[in-house]
């Protein structure tokens, strides 16, 4: 299977040589879980676009440091395409940025949370009711952890979404719009070894409360890996789709 990753930034240039940039580390992750994964990259930010949407079976998005209601070239440009892969149903798993930019595209409303910056490693629960439950989306425990770095939220979820995974900090915190958008607010690619030298580097930035208890977390293991399962089954769940779809068509 063949997924494009969508670049919307860089790893900050002094964290690179220790951590890589963000190709490195959407690799490191998907080798983990299934090593058989091609992942194309696509720097959006600099207008780099497939030319078919075609030349993948479906895409996901990186963070950025961004906000998607920013008034920037790229920014709408890259907000007409997700909207494009929408309505032509091509699947999208968006990360962060690309989470809030699946609710901006399609109508929904992104802002700064007024709960401040969610930093370190961040708990949702998934309470699906059995008749809403993708068939993806296997064995979910009770409770899911990412590591998360984010002051923007998704205040209201576009029409037709499913909320998979909610909490009291992030209540839209993973979202399943239609059945072929996914939206994770968390960052299944980091590694704590990453965030905590980003949060470091960004020490200024935070409330120094929030700081520490998020360097603190960063000791707690997270489910990145059981993510990224459902992720690569999200999308083969899909892809058998429009491959059945095109069968049936040309029986």
């Amino acid at each position: 299977m063949k997924l494009g990753v969508l670049l919307c930034d860089d790893v900050r240039p002094e964290l690179q040589p220790k951590h890589g940039n963000y190709p490195a580390m959407f690799t490191e992750l998907f080798a983990q879980v299934d090593p058989t994964i091609e992942l194309l990259f696509y720097r959006v930010i600099d207008g780099h676009y497939p030319q078919s949407l075609s030349e993948c079976d479906g895409y996901l998005t990186s963070g950025s440091r961004y906000s998607v209601y920013e008034q920037s070239r790229w920014i709408n440009v890259f907000q007409g395409f997700v909207h494009q892969l929408y309505f032509q149903h091509i699947p999208l798993v968006g990360i962060c940025f690309g989470h809030q930019m699946i609710a901006q595209a399609l109508a929904g409303e992104v802002m700064q949370s007024d709960k401040g910056w969610g930093i370190g490693a961040a708990s949702a629960t998934i309470d699906v009711p059995s008749n809403l439950q993708p068939p993806w989306l296997t064995e979910p425990p009770a409770d899911i952890s990412l590591l998360v770095s984010h002051q923007d939220q998704v205040i209201r979820p576009p029409q037709d979404t499913t909320i998979l995974a909610s909490s009291l900090f992030c209540p839209n915190s993973i979202m399943l719009v239609g059945e072929h958008f996914l939206g994770i607010q968390g960052h299944p690619e980091f590694t704590p070894e990453y965030l905590a030298d980003l949060l470091k580097l960004r020490k200024s930035t935070y409330p120094i409360e929030t700081y520490q208890n998020a360097l603190e977390m960063l000791e707690q293991p997270t489910d990145h890996l059981k993510v990224t399962q459902w992720i690569i089954q999200f999308f083969r769940y899909r892809k058998l789709l429009g491959d059945q779809h095109t069968f049936n068509k040309t029986e």
